[in-house]
């Protein structure tokens, strides 16, 4: 799991950029999956991708969902409906 710290800076910290990159490339290295916390933005998910990053999770998707709501939110998106 990369850490919101390193994400939350991307792009304009060369040096976040750098570490995420690393944490993915390391991780698939020994054959595990790769989850980038915190993610808020267009260009943070766009370096992710790039980068081969597995999973993310943040604002960019969602608020925080109550554990009863979220049942109800993925089956309105997967009947064709992008949001409640």
């Amino acid at each position: 799991k990369i850490d919101r710290e390193f994400i939350k800076d991307i792009p304009e910290s060369e040096s976040d950029m750098q570490i995420s990159s690393i944490i993915i490339y390391l991780a698939k290295q020994l054959g595990y999956k790769v989850v980038a916390e915190g993610v808020e933005t267009t260009e943070q998910m766009v370096f992710l991708k790039a980068n081969r990053c597995d999973l993310a999770q943040g604002f960019y998707f969602s608020k925080p969902v109550p554990a009863h709501k979220t049942m109800i939110m993925l089956e309105y998106q997967q009947s064709g409906n992008q949001a409640l």
